[in-house]
């Protein structure tokens, strides 16, 4: 995975990501020696979003199956929601 300082995103702009991109699928963005962001194509992010929902789908079914969830009403819900916060 490539990195590429701040700085040089604000002197070079995007042409500076994209040529790292043609060489990995990821950049990471450093900000004061400090790694704080990551940038891909939007292509690759779709595919991770599938798979974060894949697998969110597959915990709630674990759940159900597991006997770990309610049945109420949406009052009782949203009461139930507003005396935690």
């Amino acid at each position: 995975m490539s990195t590429l300082t701040a700085n040089e995103l604000k002197t070079k702009g995007v042409s500076a990501v994209e040529a790292r991109l043609k060489v990995d699928e990821e950049v990471i963005i450093s900000v004061r020696g400090q790694d704080r962001y990551v940038v891909m194509a939007i292509e690759k992010y779709a595919k991770l979003r599938e798979y974060e929902l894949a697998v969110a789908l597959q915990e709630a079914r674990a759940d159900v199956e597991a006997g770990r969830y309610t049945t109420e009403s949406v009052t009782d819900h949203m009461k139930q929601v507003a005396d935690e916060v």
